[in-house]
């Protein structure tokens, strides 16, 4: 007799699909601090539609988009949804994970029942008009962050994704290595890959915002693969030795500088005085943590608000600074002379492609990069991790909790 629920790590008959599932669930009332916004829940599992693919979920990975979920700003993902006709007045998050297909939706042709995948983080509308006139699909009208801008990500045992979202799981890997990378290595990868004639070339020199984190352990050695020169931004000796280790061949303490934040008014002479004191003061870090006196033709930028004006002063002359996100804030000041005069580049950038995905998962799975997995907690965890991640005290690379998978890869949260 089919169990209408089964218990985490209780796994059903291969393709039979229970009635409810267990998910980690922000709803609006609860908004706020992670640690207060998840709780587990029980919800109906949802129905693979047309095109669609329910995943036995192994493991999932932690990413910031879903502290911005659990505050509410600066989307209320949930009201956002409502608003477009969705029912689920819940938001369950999760925009990485690895697992086995499950069941599948009408005209499904690409995975099957039990294959292992790793799902990618983003959605789009196969037939929308500007995709179907050669549109990168990262840049459609219609693409979304699925486990963000969309419900039914990682964190439950059952995940609802489009077929193209679903990668061959590399056999190498744990089910928490494959589900902790795919988000941020392809992120990078598009950063410091996708932009030609910007992309890294030999002999690069890169600088890399946050480089102990997720995004930024993935991009100093995407530079090293191929054959740039990455300089991490820390904030203590431990982050910069975990840096150098992964191939940077400097770091840079930012806490040794305060100039951070919006420019002054550039009437403001004495303020403009102290803000180039400061960025000059980073720059000869720069120099002498990359060990020349060269400028960064690409700088891999996060952060924004804070350090925007920094990145864009610094950047070489016809270089780029390219952008992923902005966790300091979202109104970042850029002098415009450095930018025209200088004919420097500012370039947004989202996610990855589905090749760029299948070129990231490529270099993990024949040993070219570490998914750089420092941590896996379990089920219960998730909110505690995101709440560390929110308050700048998670572990260094990339963090995944177990979902389905056994038990035994855990480790402690600090």
């Amino acid at each position: 007799m089919q169990n209408s629920l089964y218990e985490l790590g209780d796994i059903p008959p291969i393709g039979t699909v229970p009635k409810q599932m267990y998910a980690s669930v922000i709803r609006r009332e609860r908004y706020g601090p992670p640690h207060q916004a998840f709780r587990n829940e029980v919800v109906d599992v949802p129905e693979a539609g047309p095109g669609q693919v329910l995943v036995l979920v192994m493991a999932a990975g932690i990413n910031y988009n879903n502290v911005w979920a659990s505050l509410g700003r600066p989307v209320d993902v949930i009201s956002s949804r409502l608003q477009q006709g969705e029912r689920e007045d819940f938001h369950i998050g999760g925009s990485e994970g690895s697992g086995v297909v499950w069941a599948v939706g009408e005209g499904v042709s690409q995975v099957s029942v039990g294959d292992a995948v790793i799902l990618s983080g983003c959605r789009w509308t196969e037939s929308s008009a500007d995709i179907r006139l050669g549109a990168d699909p990262m840049t459609s009208a219609s693409q979304s962050v699925w486990g963000y801008e969309s419900n039914f990500g990682s964190f439950a045992q059952f995940a609802l994704v489009d077929d193209y979202q679903c990668h061959p799981k590399p056999p190498g890997l744990t089910w928490e290595e494959a589900a902790c990378f795919l988000l941020t290595g392809a992120t990078a990868y598009r950063q410091l890959c996708g932009w030609p004639p910007h992309d890294v070339r030999p002999g690069d020199p890169v600088l890399i915002w946050g480089g102990a984190g997720g995004l930024g352990s993935m991009a100093i050695q995407i530079t090293r693969a191929r054959g740039g020169i990455p300089v991490a931004v820390v904030s203590d000796e431990e982050r910069a030795r975990y840096c150098r280790e992964l191939g940077a061949q400097g770091t840079v303490n930012r806490l040794h500088f305060d100039h951070w934040g919006r420019l002054p008014d550039i009437g403001d002479r004495a303020a403009m005085g102290r803000w180039t004191e400061g960025v000059r003061a980073f720059g000869r870090s720069f120099w002498e943590a990359l060990g020349e006196r060269r400028s960064p033709r690409l700088v891999l930028e996060h952060s924004g608000q804070d350090t925007i004006p920094t990145s864009m002063y610094l950047c070489d002359n016809a270089g780029m600074v390219v952008i992923c996100g902005g966790t300091t804030g979202y109104n970042a000041d850029v002098d415009l002379r450095f930018l025209w005069m200088r004919q420097k580049r500012l370039q947004g950038s989202h996610f990855a492609n589905l090749r760029q995905c299948r070129d990231i998962i490529h270099m993990v799975s024949t040993g070219q990069l570490d998914p750089c997995l420092s941590w896996t907690g379990g089920f219960d965890d998730i909110g505690k991790a995101h709440q560390l991640m929110h308050d700048n005290q998670h572990p260094q690379g990339n963090q995944a909790v177990l979902v389905n998978a056994p038990r035994a890869g855990m480790t402690e949260l600090p």
